[in-house]
């Protein structure tokens, strides 16, 4: 059995025109005040370094393998190399550096699942920088499902959740079009994920017994059949099967009213039917410290609930609160103590 090693989070590069060096540099010269465990990140130490250069910043980096990070981290940033070096400019994306955001995620995956280091959090990615060159998956998430591998002996089902101290949401479907909801729902999908939702408050999150409260997808959840049949005919047979299988779930639930602070009171995650459902509550309650957390994975996985940033990459106004709070979250889904 391998030695336990030392509290270690996995930062990977994200897309290094955007924001994710800055707050990653901003991250570490806070670790003190804010209480931040101990990570390292996978990217081009020049790179990295010569961000730090540009903003004034005195940001000392060991370059280190895995094992050496966390006795590192006090005194410098430790930096785990790539293969490929990077030559961005902060604010403007291009495929030449493509390269290196896969690397970074591959590694960092492989070495959490072999067990060199806690957990992952990950910085900001650019999709269509990625798809320019060549990348074959939807999105992060499910490039990581692919590399995480099976989970209990099945393909990996990814589950994005936005997590904040005031709200948990869970969007049922997530990037496709609105127009392509209702004929991607599915009784099953509902089910399969609110089961990984349950699971997962209890077994990562310590929940003993878990709410779900179930958005419908209609306003006022289809009145009744009167303004959409997918509420009864989708929603409602997959609250039974999951009240079936001992997960206290509600609902179907009109979106408009689930979300104020007493309602918010009755249960421990709201399922939502599409993305802007379930985003739009969280970000107008806690923009800058929201998380996103994969669940179904094989390992913790957190990242800030925010994008590249583009508009404001290299200058120096970045805020570090949702990494910070990406950082936290994962530190205490390990069950490693955290500020």
């Amino acid at each position: 059995m391998r030695e336990r090693h030392a509290p270690l989070l996995l930062l990977t590069q994200g897309d290094p025109a955007g924001i994710g060096p800055e707050l990653t540099l901003k991250a570490w010269m806070q670790r003190l005040d804010l209480g931040i465990p101990p990570f390292a990140v996978l990217t081009d130490p020049a790179y990295l370094a010569g961000i730090a250069r540009s903003f004034g910043w005195n940001v000392p980096m060991k370059v280190v393998a895995v094992d050496e990070a966390a006795a590192a981290f006090g005194k410098a940033l430790p930096v785990i190399p790539l293969s490929h070096s990077v030559t961005a400019e902060p604010g403007k994306p291009d495929s030449s550096y493509a390269a290196s955001v896969i690397e970074s995620i591959e590694r960092a995956v492989r070495l959490v699942v072999d067990g060199h280091a806690d957990a992952l959090v990950t910085n900001p990615i650019s999709k269509h920088v990625l798809y320019e060159a060549g990348f074959a998956h939807p999105g992060h998430t499910e490039f990581l499902a692919t590399l995480s591998g099976p989970v209990a002996g099945h393909p990996a089902h990814p589950v994005m959740m936005l997590w904040s101290k005031d709200l948990a949401v869970v969007p049922v479907t997530v990037h496709i079009p609105l127009t392509a909801v209702a004929s991607s729902l599915t009784t099953d999908l509902i089910v399969r994920t609110g089961r990984i939702v349950a699971r997962e408050l209890t077994e990562r999150f310590g929940v003993a017994h878990p709410r779900l409260a179930v958005a419908g997808l209609n306003p006022h959840a289809g009145e009744n059949g009167a303004m959409g049949t997918e509420d009864g005919d989708l929603i409602l047979p997959a609250i039974h099967m999951l009240r079936a299988a001992g997960i206290n779930a509600v609902g179907p639930l009109p979106a408009d009213t689930m979300f104020h602070a007493r309602a918010r009171r009755q249960y421990d995650a709201a399922l939502a039917m599409y993305h802007d459902q379930a985003l739009i509550p969280i970000k107008t309650l806690a923009f800058d410290e929201a998380v996103n957390v994969t669940l179904g994975l094989p390992f913790v996985r957190t990242s800030p609930d925010h994008g590249t940033a583009f508009d404001i990459a290299g200058k120096g106004v970045a805020h570090p609160d949702s990494l910070v709070a990406a950082m936290k979250l994962a530190a205490r889904l390990t069950r490693r103590p955290i500020a």
